[in-house]
């Protein structure tokens, strides 16, 4: 536990349980993400400073490991219920109204994340099957590519978990 876990969700209060899976899973992967990504780029900050050279070559990396860092963090944002909102006017609701609300602003969520899931889906398998190679390295672009389709699902399952919760409150 941290000195912050007595901190309430900033979002609204509707009285649901927490989620059976815990965001820590998503939070542990996003930090180990964010240190892989430190690494990297201090690797490439003091190769290039004692050397004079550069490791270009991790610009790819770099920019896949954020991709999927920033989708880990909203999947433990969306189900940890610290998704970005402004609560003026829900607040201002009756309990039942706000929960509706809350519904309705996760079903605009997956109205989002499902089609990025399926499309992203087609992409990865178009780059898969077109032997699609990345600019820089001329690695299998689906490698970078079939996180997106993955990481979707997971956006879209924690999505699913918060709306079964707000709903049984």
């Amino acid at each position: 536990m941290t000195e912050h876990a007595d901190i309430q969700a900033p979002g609204l209060q509707l009285g649901e349980a927490p989620p059976r899976i815990p965001v820590t899973l998503e939070g542990a992967l996003a930090a180990a993400a964010m240190a892989v990504l430190a690494v990297i780029t201090m690797a490439n900050v003091l190769t290039r400073y004692f050397t004079d050279v550069s490791l270009a070559f991790t610009e790819e990396y770099s920019v896949a490991i954020m991709v999927v860092m920033t989708f880990l963090g909203s999947a433990a944002a969306f189900g940890a219920d610290r998704h970005i909102r402004v609560t003026y006017f829900t607040e201002k609701l009756s309990l039942r109204a706000a929960r509706g609300v809350e519904v309705l602003v996760l079903l605009c969520g997956l109205a989002v994340f499902v089609p990025l899931a399926w499309y992203g889906a087609f992409y990865t398998w178009d780059e898969y099957r077109f032997e699609v190679l990345s600019p820089g390295l001329g690695v299998p672009q689906w490698l970078y590519t079939g996180w997106m389709p993955l990481m979707s699902l997971v956006i879209c399952a924690r999505l699913l978990g918060r709306m079964v919760r707000v709903i049984r409150a």
